[in-house]
């Protein structure tokens, strides 16, 4: 919080304009002959040079109320949870991630974040789900796909340098599709710059780093396909997908058209970002990030034709992804910490 810094009453020694100053002679000092002439009486002082600055700790103090006050205002708890604490969370500013000469350098932008995302294995009830998730604070906090850990009886999350942690679910939101979780213990973790997805636009270059079929720090690139795509997928907890060896997918719906399975009868639609990014099972929870090197969006759906195929050559992307604006996800950060579980 911002300390308020309390008022030294600096304008004692001031004198309202047109009213003489005492002459110093009226206050004799040890070693001052009393015959001597009083020196003369200075002019009132004028302009600043006489006068004290005022601390400034009460402007501080306001601009960061006006702040909080504009954060809850306009709904985006997630501002204020950044003053309150939550570990050192990483958001859009304005040094880039990546140097202005290296704009859209798919190297630079992997080296950049890969230590930002990370492996998510949850142990099921009936089996197991592999995805992918992106650090957001520097204590082990972690966003992911719901449809990754649901109904999950524990969490384990491998990092770029191979280390597994053990994590806790925190939080869940099935109708944004979006979890939280935190690692045990954790601190000094690399925290993915999240930034603002409210200004991409189709065409923009974006590169998805996640861990399909368990092949961690895996990096494609594309393209912004689309934008605003009504993506339909299953909040039932029985459906999670993402088993281990990728022949089990998460269904969803698009267009009027399932993909990938049956997405039940218990459903929940969200605006999706569309890229052409290679997406495969495993990339769900996973970063998609554009050419500054900010995270944009959570991949959270894609098509592989390899589930329908009866021909494994035929598995694999074929460039229909989806990823939660992060826009959305930055709103739904308070609610998740919170505990919520809907």
């Amino acid at each position: 919080m911002t300390e308020n810094t309390r008022r030294s009453g600096g304008h004692e020694d001031e004198h309202p304009e047109g009213t003489p100053a005492q002459p110093y002679a009226a206050l004799p000092a040890a070693g001052v002959h009393p015959e001597w002439p009083p020196p003369p009486a200075h002019a009132p002082a004028t302009g600043t040079g006489h006068r004290r600055k005022r601390p400034g700790g009460p402007v501080t103090l306001l601009a960061a109320v006006a702040l909080v006050a504009a954060a809850v205002g306009g709904g985006t708890a997630y501002a204020f949870q950044q003053l309150t604490g939550h570990g050192t969370t990483a958001t859009d500013t304005a040094t880039p991630v990546v140097a202005a000469g290296k704009k859209g350098d798919v190297a630079n932008i992997a080296a950049a974040l890969t230590p930002s995302v990370v492996e998510v294995n949850a142990t099921l009830a009936n089996g197991s789900s592999t995805g992918s998730g992106v650090i957001v604070s520097t204590d082990g906090e972690i966003v992911t796909n719901n449809h990754v850990v649901s109904g999950a009886s524990s969490v384990k999350v491998r990092t770029s340098d191979g280390t597994s942690r053990t994590a806790r679910v925190v939080g869940t939101d099935s109708s944004k599709d979006l979890a939280l979780l935190k690692v045990e213990g954790a601190s000094g973790l690399k925290a993915a710059p999240l930034g603002t997805s409210s200004g991409v636009q189709v065409g923009d270059t974006v590169v998805a780093i996640g861990s399909p079929e368990g092949l961690t720090s895996t990096v494609t690139s594309g393209i912004v396909s689309a934008l605003d795509r009504d993506v339909t997928v299953s909040t039932d907890e029985g459906r999670s997908g993402q088993g281990q060896g990728g022949d089990e997918q998460w269904p969803f719906q698009f267009g009027g058209r399932e993909f990938n399975g049956d997405t039940g009868s218990s459903t929940t639609t969200y605006k999706a970002i569309q890229t052409d990014a290679s997406l495969n099972p495993g990339n769900s929870g996973g970063a998609l990030i554009d050419a500054s090197g900010r995270v944009i969006g959570i991949n959270s759906a894609m098509y592989s034709s390899g589930s329908q195929a009866s021909s494994s050559s035929d598995a694999g992307s074929i460039g229909l992804g989806f990823a939660i604006p992060v826009d959305t996800v930055k709103a739904d950060l308070a609610k998740l910490r919170a505990g919520s579980t809907s």
